[in-house]
């Protein structure tokens, strides 16, 4: 792997650096301030004016390759994306944030034209929002051969019935399209050809939203992570995605890319924690002395500045093999990358806050919410330990006794 970023990449993560500069950090506390206001679930005006000028500078939909981008590969985007990261909800400005990377990604490889057509383009130009309603609360999610939510057969309409939750995305104002995944064959001898995944417009008579799910306190708005209810909603046949009993192979595609994603915004938070971490070092004053005076909190600051480099070439490596080789042959590094990222994320900016004392606690830093994302990651899109199992697996293949003979 090469470690020179591409002309490509170096001019694209200079133009979205500068663009933060001068459009994000200054409007971050009004951004809040505007999602405290009712109603609460709307998209901010100062993110819609924000979207309208990346658009207009071209920095939009970044992530995706092929027509609907600019065709960067997953090395070339990592460092953009963790450009974006450093603020938690900038990658939104830029039309590159979850779930609808995810929703677009999924839709622009497996979409039917009349599906692309309905739901790809006015994501791709912003217009609306989507939301991947997977996770459910009676059964352990991260083996998702547990969920129950039928998706059942019945003349031209698929009928959908059970209970999700933290589909996040779901109660945005702007959001028109859940992606559904839910069992559709039970009684299919392969247990990962059981399930499919269908597109539910989210103003289906049935789909009714019980509460909002908050995450270490957060609502999350304007986005939110609800829980739905599906109580018989009936879609047309041509809804489902791919085929029935795809829902696996589906699932497999969105989340390998989701997961380096979210890596590459948390290494943006982490980053920006030792940073803001060094300020505070510099002027503040406690016992006669410089914070920064104190080799405890130098040791924290040099131990915070290596394991976001280690993390860092985690993820290039990871997105390097994901280029090369293909995102199945890269799901062991992927893994490493999505039980590393957000652990060190946590550990980092668990320092920044110690270092800020009180005010590392409130909202004038970005740190609570930064921390709560990295918490929520160590779950999110599958929890350490199904990837840790599925590493030490596959280590154990390779690297095991040879059989006797």
């Amino acid at each position: 792997m090469h470690f020179e970023h591409s002309p490509r990449s170096l001019e694209l993560q200079g133009r979205v650096a500068a663009f933060m500069a001068e459009h994000v950090y200054p409007v971050e506390t009004l951004y809040h301030e505007q999602c405290r206001q009712e109603p609460r679930y709307r998209t901010p005006p100062v993110m819609q004016r924000l979207k309208a000028l990346a658009r207009g500078q071209g920095l939009w939909n970044l992530f995706l390759t092929g027509a609907h981008g600019p065709g960067l590969s997953n090395l070339e985007y990592a460092p953009i994306k963790e450009i974006m990261g450093r603020v938690v909800w900038a990658p939104e400005v830029f039309n590159c944030h979850a779930p609808d990377v995810g929703n677009m990604e999924i839709l622009s490889l497996f979409a039917t034209p009349e599906q692309k057509k309905r739901w790809l383009e006015p994501l791709l130009a912003g217009q609306i929002r989507s939301a991947f309603s997977m996770t459910e609360p009676e059964v352990a999610s991260s083996d998702a051969t547990n969920i129950r939510c039928q998706i059942r057969r019945e003349g031209d309409e698929y009928v959908i019935s059970g209970r999700k939750w933290f589909t996040s995305g779901a109660m945005n104002q702007e959001c028109e399209l859940l992606i559904v995944m839910g069992k559709s064959s039970p009684d299919h001898p392969v247990v990962h050809k059981q399930q499919s995944m269908i597109l539910v417009p989210r103003d289906t008579p049935g789909v009714r939203i019980v509460r909002d799910i908050t995450v270490l306190g957060y609502d999350d708005a304007p986005n939110g992570h609800p829980e739905i209810v599906y109580d018989n909603v009936r879609v047309p046949a041509a809804n489902v995605l791919l085929g029935e009993g795809r829902g696996f192979e589906i699932a497999q595609a969105r989340l390998g890319p989701g997961r380096i994603h979210h890596c590459m915004r948390l290494i943006g938070c982490a980053q920006r924690a030792v940073e803001l971490m060094c300020r505070r070092a510099t002027t503040r004053v406690a016992f006669g002395r410089k914070l920064g005076d104190h080799g405890s909190v130098r040791e924290d600051i040099a131990l915070s500045w290596c394991e976001v480099e280690q993390a860092r070439l985690l993820t290039l490596r990871a997105a390097d093999k994901m280029d090369r080789e293909g995102n199945k042959a890269a799901r062991d590094l992927i893994a490493a990358a999505k039980v590393m990222v957000p652990a060190m994320a946590c550990r980092v900016i668990d320092r920044a806050i110690q270092v800020h004392g009180g005010a590392g606690l409130s909202q004038d830093t970005f740190l609570g919410e930064a921390y709560t994302y990295a918490r929520f990651m160590r779950i999110g899109d599958g929890p350490d330990q199904v990837h840790l199992s599925a590493i030490g697996k596959q280590l154990l293949k390779q690297y095991g006794a040879p059989a006797a003979g």
